[in-house]
């Protein structure tokens, strides 16, 4: 066991780390039927939330092109057990486990009320922008580059174009 979490504490190259993330999104794709997204299921959440409060948010227009799509991912049609759930939380914990074994666990301190607004305002926009856009990176490019979708690449574009933006933003403001 021990020569095993050895290897496990050491950095693994970028590029070991791609072809096993693309060889679990075609194990996932195969066995469930469902390519790898991320924000369905905080979505999925998000309408949880507004349901508690007696909201009935998959009647608004946003949801209509998705409902049936929506509705046959959750079980016993609670908004909260899905499969997006199952797959937010595997990476959540796989996450925390990574970087247990590799000993990076740190709590920081948030350096400023500025940084803290940026992060903020950046998270929001983000969230934002994946309802958008009808994903993430990771459902948006990540599992529509390999089926050739001309989405992804225009995703993957304006993702690239994004981020030099907001590299810029930072280093002005923040630096």
């Amino acid at each position: 066991m021990a020569p095993i979490v050895k290897w496990l504490q050491k950095p693994w190259p970028y590029w070991v780390g791609g072809i096993l993330l693309g060889l679990l999104n075609v194990i996932l794709l195969a066995v469930n039927g469902i390519s790898w997204q991320i924000t369905s299921g905080f979505l999925l959440w998000g309408v949880g939330i507004l349901q508690w409060f007696g909201l009935e948010p998959l009647n608004w227009e946003y949801f209509s092109y998705f409902q049936y799509y929506y509705k046959s991912v959750m079980i016993n049609k609670n908004v909260f057990i899905n499969k997006y759930t199952i797959l937010n939380i595997g990476v959540i914990v796989g996450s925390l486990v990574a970087t247990l074994l590799a000993s990076q666990f740190k709590w920081k301190r948030i350096k400023s009320k500025k940084q803290f607004i940026f992060a903020l305002l950046g998270g929001i926009m983000m969230g934002y922008g994946t309802r958008l856009a009808i994903g993430c990176n990771i459902g948006a490019f990540f599992s529509g580059i390999p089926s050739f979708s001309l989405h992804a690449y225009v995703f993957g574009l304006f993702a690239i174009l994004g981020a030099w933006v907001g590299c810029k933003i930072v280093i002005r403001f923040l630096m």
